[in-house]
Order: C-alpha cells, then sequence, then structure tokens
C-alpha cells in the first residue's frame, strides 16, 4: 500500500528569475539564472546532481523538442534529464519527479527548472496550438479568457449570486494581488490599483476585466531536492520538506453527462483531497499558513479557496471581501503576487509558487514576510475548468 513521501524529500535549494518582458535573455540565459541561484542557495557542485526534470509549456517557442537545451546551457554531468509538459501544471510536474525520484531512491539530488518565453512570439495572448486532440479540447473556437468566464458563469449560478457582487469580490482578489506585487521586486506588474481601476478596466470576457487577467512573462525557476539526511550532512539545519504532492488529471467526465454544473474544478477537488491525506492535513483552514494557487484569472484565485476547501461552498465571495486571504488575512494568499502580478510563464509557474513557500518559510521573503508561517500550500492548474490537471504540493518546516 503507498505510504505517500511526507518528510521524505526536503528542498536543498531554489532559485528563481525576475519575471516580465525579458527580451534581453534567451531561455538558456534564464535557465541559468534561476540555475546558477539555486546551486549557490543548495551549496553543491553540479557533480552531486543525479537526475533532472525540465518543464516547458510551449516547447516551440522557448527551447525546441527536446531536454538537450537544459543539458547543455546548465553544463550538467551527463546526467538523465526528462523534459515534461503538463499545461500549466508542468512546473509542478517537473518538481514531482524530482520529488519522487529522491523519495524512490533512485536519486540522492535531483533538479527541477521550469522555463517559458512567451513576449517573443509577438503576441499578447498564448501560442495557438493548431491540431490533435489539445487543439480540439481547448482551441477550437475558445480562448483562455472565454473558457475561465464561463468559470464565473457556473460559479455564479451554482450559488445564485447576484452580478455586481461576484465582480467586486473578484475586483478584490485583483486589487489584492497587486498590493502584494508591488512589494515584490521580481515580479512583473509591480504597481498597486484601487478597486475603481479594477472595476472600471476594459472587458475582455464577462466579468473579466483587463486586470482580472495574469500577465504573459518570460521566466524560470528551479528547485533541488535531496533526503533530509543527505541535507543535514551538506550543513543544513532550518529544513523545508515536501509534506505531499498530488496530481489529478481529468478523464472527461465534466463533459460527458450532466453531473458538471461549471462552477468548480474538480481535478482541484481531488488533488487536494489526496494532498491533505499524504500531508496529515485534517483542518485547511486552521493548519494551512499561506498559500499559492493558480490565479491564472481572478475568478480561478476565487473559485478555488472553495475546491480546496478552505471555504465553506458558497462562502468565498465572502471570505474574500472580507480579507481573508490579505497579506494580513487569515491565510495569506499570493503574497508575492501570483501569477496575476508575478506572471505566468507557464513552464516556471509551479516552481515559482513553491519558490515563494521556501523563502516565506526560512524567512527571506524581505518585505513581504510573514510572521512565523508553519505550512504552505501550492494549486498549480493546467488546461481550462472543463478538462484541467491540477498538481496539489504541500510544504512545512522539517518534522513539524
Amino acid at each position: 500500500m503507498a505510504r505517500g513521501i511526507r518528510d521524505k524529500v526536503a528542498i536543498l535549494g531554489m532559485g528563481c528569475t525576475r519575471f516580465g518582458e525579458r527580451w534581453e535573455s534567451d531561455a538558456a540565459d534564464l535557465m541559468v539564472e534561476a540555475y546558477v541561484e539555486a546551486m549557490a542557495d543548495a551549496g553543491i557542485d553540479r557533480t552531486q546532481l543525479d537526475a533532472a526534470w525540465l518543464a516547458v509549456g510551449f516547447e516551440a517557442t522557448s527551447i525546441g523538442p527536446s531536454s538537450i537545451p537544459l543539458s547543455i546551457a546548465l553544463r550538467l554531468p551527463n546526467i538523465p534529464v526528462t523534459k515534461v509538459e503538463n499545461y500549466c501544471a508542468s512546473g509542478t510536474e517537473a518538481f514531482r519527479g524530482a520529488v519522487y525520484a529522491v523519495a524512490s531512491g533512485a536519486a540522492d539530488i535531483a533538479l527541477a527548472l521550469g522555463v517559458e518565453k512567451l513576449k517573443d512570439t509577438g503576441y499578447g495572448g498564448l501560442p495557438v496550438r493548431s491540431r490533435g486532440l489539445v487543439y480540439d479540447m481547448m482551441s477550437n473556437g475558445g480562448t483562455a479568457p472565454g473558457n475561465f468566464a464561463q468559470l464565473a458563469a457556473g460559479y455564479r449560478a451554482r450559488h445564485r449570486l447576484d452580478a455586481g457582487d461576484l465582480k467586486r469580490a473578484i475586483g478584490h482578489v485583483s486589487v489584492k494581488s497587486h498590493a502584494n506585487g508591488a512589494k515584490n521586486p521580481r515580479a512583473h506588474l509591480r504597481k498597486a490599483v484601487d478597486i475603481d481601476t479594477v472595476l472600471n478596466a476594459p472587458m475582455v470576457a464577462e466579468p473579466l476585466g483587463l486586470y482580472d487577467c495574469c500577465g504573459v512573462s518570460d521566466g524560470a525557476a528551479c528547485a533541488i531536492v535531496t533526503t533530509p539526511e543527505i541535507a543535514r550532512s551538506l550543513g543544513k539545519t532550518d529544513l523545508v520538506s515536501v509534506k505531499a504532492l498530488q496530481l489529478a488529471v481529468t478523464d472527461g467526465w465534466e463533459l460527458q453527462g450532466d453531473g458538471w454544473d461549471g462552477g468548480y474544478v474538480n481535478t482541484t477537488r481531488q488533488a487536494a483531497s489526496r494532498a491533505y491525506q499524504e500531508g496529515g492535513i485534517r483542518d485547511p483552514r486552521g493548519e494551512i499558513s499561506m498559500m499559492e494557487v493558480h490565479d491564472c484569472f481572478s475568478i480561478t484565485e476565487l473559485v478555488t479557496m472553495e475546491d480546496l476547501g478552505v471555504s465553506a461552498e458558497g462562502r468565498a465571495i465572502h471570505d474574500v471581501r472580507d480579507g481573508f486571504y490579505d497579506a494580513d488575512g487569515g491565510i495569506p494568499c499570493q503574497i508575492d503576487g501570483g501569477l496575476k502580478c508575478f506572471g505566468h510563464p507557464i513552464g516556471a509557474s509551479g516552481l515559482r509558487m513553491v519558490y515563494e513557500m521556501y523563502l516565506q518559510l526560512l524567512g527571506r521573503a524581505g518585505e513581504r514576510q510573514l510572521k512565523d508561517p508553519r505550512i504552505g500550500l501550492t494549486h498549480n492548474l493546467g488546461g481550462m475548468p472543463s478538462q484541467s490537471v491540477c498538481a496539489v504540493t504541500i510544504v512545512g518546516r522539517h518534522g513539524e
């Protein structure tokens, strides 16, 4: 019987680039930037790495079809490198590969790196996939804002909400993320906005306005993981360990009958339930200190609060507007600005979320540092609400 990976893997070091319009850097430059920080933090030499995982969402615009660019850019010592892609959850997929390799004993020290170069396409949104099943499911007549606007419509109908009340709640999500991002020197968008600015912004897909949509960014993030025993042998004393890491992928149920009402994301609920069981979390609202969730659009963050079981059914709109997820609230969410303001280079986002949890747990978050956080959760969603993959990771201080 599977016993899980709780406290079997420690994060030895992490690195993350500044996200944004990185015209001066290609993908290799970004990979090296994140890697150099992570290796210095880990305090190891590249010859000590046993395996690596690379996450890229749109390979054609970033690195090409193989994992060789990572190996060459980082001058890795002829170790196995695996390239993974799982929509916008690709970064956590790479982290999962490295973590599982260490937990299984297949590697002593493993690396996970995610990168994306989206700005070089010259297009304001995401590159368009033009054929295959992915095209049939996600790109045939749909857009990312349109798909998530439908989530808003489903959530509103599910809970019989007033349209204006919902709009103001998701507007608060955006205001909160901009306030947090303004304190983060590596964030793409660093300007605070007020609620009137958000509510009066140009409409993208009703009810999502300009400020309800995340930034399209370039960037990279990197994690190096090992066992707690090896970490201590290398002189590490304050350890951040992985409590749980669970992935749920749709089986198509959402669109194959009338059981799904479009007002929640089923894979998030499945992944969260498994992660809580693996991590020993019985009361997420009472035990989780902070969260980074996949706020590709402001409505996604709001709905996710219920999907994660932190807000009760129909209550996320009230928790959001009451400030429960603000920086000074019960569970700060997107304390680094989130996808909304830190940015969303697809392959890097899942690792960027873990990076913020890691900094906070070690007391290194600077101006945005929270008081004594113990447990952090990341939620990385790929695809669209009706056809999704979700990864939930829980990290915390080792042994606690």
